[in-house]
Parts: C-alpha cells; structure tokens; sequence
C-alpha cells in the first residue's frame, strides 16, 4: 500500500506489525490523550476529516438467516447543506520493518476518528459519534506545535444541528455506489429493547 493510500485504523510507530492497527479505527475522546497507541499522535499529528455526513445502524424488528435482527442504515449529516462537517482525527506514519529501506511501500500513513458520547439526536440510533472541530478552530486544531491537551481537547466538540434519517441497504456493500444511497427511505420497526 503506498503510503499517499492512508488505512483508516491507527497504525502506531512502535507497532511491530500491521495487525495492530486492526482495533484502533476510533479514538475515545474522553482518553485519547492517555492511550499509547494515541497521545503522541493526539499532540502532533490532528487532522481533518471533510465528510458530508456519516452512517450508523440500528437493529429493527425484522430478523436475518442467523436469527439476530438486521439493521437499518441511518444517514447523519449536517442539516443545513452548507455547513462543513470536519471531523477530528490523528494520523501517524508507521516503517514496515519487513520491507528493504528503497522500496516505495516501506512508509504506510494510517489515521483514526476521534469519538465521543452521542448527542441526544443521535443516542437513539448509536452510542458514540465523531468529534468534529468548526472553522474557527481548524488552524489551531492543525497546529503541530500546539501540545497542550487541554487546549487541544477543547478544540473538539460533537457536531450539532443534524439531520438523520433511514436510507437503503444498499450502503451495506461496498459495490454498490452514487446519490440513491443518500435518498430517505422509511424506517423498518426497532427492534425491542427488553425495558
């Protein structure tokens, strides 16, 4: 993989192996400055996630061929269609020690997104969300030389005034592709909580 190809899964410097990266696609908020594998990373290496929106799933009442629920794409993103939805993360360079020091894939860029607790608007479809950071913070957020956590952590916050809504399951597979998959479609029945 060359390393303008970035891997969304953390891979830190000191890994031995690409397999360590495989758990860390997200970053808790509420201690990424205390974990290894993020608070070096979390001090010089933010960055910028441009995205419109973001998916989550939630089960409905309607069950699978293995018994358990399927669940329900929801689209969240900004509610109004000019606002920019950057969200926080951390990127970090990692040298394959298995790869000769001339060969171009030697150096692989890998980045996470940073996380926290769900907005009420979205706590009924999933826990967590992404931190964003609003313009006014990007060039501070983007400072290198910026190492205070405080500071830093003060930079983030989740995003707000969101539109969510139901879409197909066609997002599911990663063949299928274009603006259908944006298009609202009725939510299927949630599946019971047992409270």
């Amino acid at each position: 993989m060359s390393p303008l190809s970035p891997v969304n899964r953390l891979l830190p410097f000191w890994a031995k192996d690409i397999k360590v990266g495989a758990k860390m696609i997200n970053a808790r908020a509420e201690t990424v400055h205390e974990k290894p594998a993020f608070r070096r990373a979390f001090k010089s290496r933010r960055l910028l996630i441009p995205v419109d929106g973001f998916y989550e799933w939630f089960p409905t009442q309607q069950l699978g061929k293995s018994g358990k629920p399927l669940k329900q794409p929801f689209y969240i993103h900004p509610a109004n269609p000019d606002d920019v939805l950057a969200l926080a993360g951390l990127y970090e360079f990692w040298r394959d020690p298995d790869k000769a020091e001339d060969d171009p894939d030697k150096w692989l860029t890998s980045f996470t997104i940073i996380t926290t607790s769900a907005t009420d608007a979205v706590v009924r479809i999933h826990d967590r969300m992404p931190m964003a950071v609003t313009p006014v913070n990007w060039e501070q957020w983007l400072a290198p030389r910026l190492d205070d956590v405080d500071t830093i952590q003060g930079l983030m916050a989740p995003p707000t005034a969101l539109e969510i809504y139901a879409i197909s399951k066609a997002v599911n597979d990663v063949k299928n592709n274009g603006p259908q998959l944006l298009q609202p479609v009725p939510a299927e029945p949630v599946a019971d909580s047992g409270e």
